[in-house]
């Protein structure tokens, strides 16, 4: 009965493309996909974090997914998108080429990450699904930003929010 459940647990992924290949973010940890708005840079940040948005109010970081991995690094096109995802209620929007679909992958698809896999640490990766032909990597939310990252950001989203001036106004809009 154990292998009967496996089986028919469903995972339902947002696909999202970068470079040539295609990743999967659980969609439980996805708010919203939005396109790519004007971002306001923050100085001394790491450099895969493009800046920050101000999205109806909320301050949200702005992580570079080429930079994080070390793709090379291209200028947005009109279908790149900011997904923005929330995990342990901190906002994280991930800049991606372009989002395609929603799929569902039985959890008897998904495969552990392979010892040599893409250009990416493996660190950020949770899987490798199988879908018809396709291979859809799997990320690992909760271990794209360490500890001090994570701190990090944090804390300039405090300090944005408190100092309610020329980045946010009250009425959650930007100027």
């Amino acid at each position: 009965m154990g292998e009967e459940k496996k089986s028919l647990e469903l995972n339902q992924l947002i696909v999202a493309k970068l470079a040539q290949e295609e990743f999967g973010i659980s969609i439980a940890h996805v708010q919203e996909i939005i396109n790519v708005p004007e971002i306001t840079r923050i100085p001394n940040l790491p450099d895969f974090v493009e800046g920050i948005i101000n999205l109806r109010g909320r301050i949200i970081p702005i992580v570079d997914l080429r930079k994080r991995f070390g793709f090379s690094v291209t200028q947005n096109n009109e279908d790149a998108r900011i997904i923005v995802t929330n995990l342990d209620k901190q906002y994280l929007g991930l800049v991606a080429d372009s989002v395609s679909e929603v799929i569902r992958l039985s959890s008897e698809s998904i495969e552990p990450v392979p010892s040599i896999i893409s250009r990416i640490s493996s660190e950020y990766l949770c899987g490798v699904g199988k879908l018809d032909k396709r291979m859809i990597i799997l990320l690992d939310l909760g271990k794209l930003l360490n500890t001090l990252e994570r701190s990090q950001l944090k804390k300039v989203e405090k300090e944005i929010s408190a100092d309610d001036n020329s980045l946010l106004r009250k009425d959650g809009k930007n100027e």
